[in-house]
This record gives structure tokens, sequence and C-alpha cells, in this order.
């Protein structure tokens, strides 16, 4: 059974710089993310068996202390804390970033402020068919992508649960020695197609509102339904 009270969770930004170097896959944990898992096993699995779960979303950090769960996170680790923290990182050293996901348009604006904001770093992108579900030949395309590569940072982006799924369940096959994110959104953000929140929003746990207010139409589902039914789902733990 899926519950946040046995989840282990990264407790705070300043525990990334702790992480191990080597293989290691990253995911994130959110309200929504949460609540999709609990009738996803495959999901649920992703999110349990990665080797770092981050909490991103305020949500989480605060149902943790209310349920008393096993983790206790100090604060929110959005996808974008760890993407500004691995790249800074990597940056200082040089070496290879690899983006897997989106389109090729993001791709491309991502490679164009890459090279502004990390000229050390070699960029490698890889756009996957838009596809609900990948063929064996998509998967083997993707996953020698990524060997020959062989890059030093790898980010997967393709909207959760696909991306977790995938990486999970392919893991085994990458044949990389380097931290994997799955961070989705963060590729819009990064290549400015999609506007983050402001600072302000963000510092008062409101980016959900934010994008809510930005997009009610395909948001109001996963932030009004999506909130209570965790609400709910924390009753039933507490």
């Amino acid at each position: 059974m899926f519950r946040l009270k046995t989840l282990t969770i990264l407790g705070s930004k300043a525990e990334l710089a702790s992480l191990p170097e080597g293989k290691l896959l990253i995911n994130t944990v959110n309200a929504h993310s949460f609540n999709t898992a609990k009738k996803d096993q495959l999901f649920a699995d992703a999110l349990t068996n990665g080797d770092v779960l981050i909490p991103d979303g305020v949500s989480i950090v605060k149902a943790c202390k209310w349920i008393k769960a096993k983790s206790q996170p100090k604060e929110r680790i959005a996808g974008w804390d760890l993407f500004f923290f691995e790249m800074n990182k990597l940056e200082k050293k040089g070496g290879t970033v690899m983006f897997m996901g989106s389109s090729q348009k993001v791709l491309d604006l991502i490679v164009k402020r890459a090279a502004v904001e990390y000229p050390h770093l070699k960029v490698v992108i890889y756009s996957p068919p838009y596809k609900p579900e990948f063929s064996d030949e998509d998967n083997k395309a993707i996953i020698d992508a990524i060997n020959a590569a062989n890059p030093d940072l790898l980010w997967i982006g393709m909207t959760a649960p696909k991306q977790e799924k995938w990486t999970y369940s392919h893991w085994n096959e990458l044949n990389i020695h380097c931290h994997v994110g799955t961070i989705g959104a963060v590729f819009d953000f990064f290549a400015g197609t999609v506007e983050r929140a402001p600072i302000w929003w963000q510092e008062h746990g409101l980016e959900w509102l934010y994008r809510l207010m930005k997009e009610p139409k395909r948001m109001w589902r996963r932030y009004i339904i999506g909130n209570s039914l965790f609400l709910w789902n924390m009753v039933k733990e507490a």
C-alpha cells in the first residue's frame, strides 16, 4: 500500500549536496503525484523504490508533520531547486548534460539558454515520439541514445507519471554513471515556454494557486479536486 507515512523523503535543499555520486534516480512527489500513485501501482513502485524522493509541494511538507510521518522534510524542494543545484554543480567542473523528453521546439530553446548560462556544459537532447505508449523500438532508440551520450547528468521530462514509470522500468538498461532527475515541468520553465510563479508565490506555498489562475481550464481538476482528495487521503493516514 502506498502511504506518505512510510515514504523516505529528503529533508532539505542543503541535503542535496550530500547525495552520493554515481547512478542515482531522483524523483519528486507532490499532492497530485501522490494521488496518482495511489491508483497506479507502477508509479507507486517508481516513487517508493527510486534512490531519492524530494518533496515538491508544500502540502507534502505540512502533511508529513500532521500525520507524524517517518520523514519530516523541513521545506519544499521544487524540481527547479534540484535542477538549479545539479546544473551549477556540474558547470563548475564541466561535463555533458542530457535532456530526454519534450518537443524539439522546447529542447532547442533549452540548448540556446544553456549555452549562455552553462557555457562549460555540453548539451545533448533527445525528443521521443509523442504518443501515449512507446513501442519496443522507441524504447530501444531512447535507451541507445542515452547510453551513447553517456552523460554526467540526465534529465527526463515527459510529465508525470510517464517519466517516472519509464525511467524506473528501464533503469537497469541505462548504462550510465550519473544522477537522473524526472522533472518534466522544469523543461518548460527553463525553455521559457511556461512561466513559473513569481518568488513571493513560491515562498508562500502558493505556486499551485498561481498555475490554477493562469490555466484554470487545464488545472482546476488537479488542484480543486486533487487537493481535496489529498486531504482525504491524509485524514485516513492520520
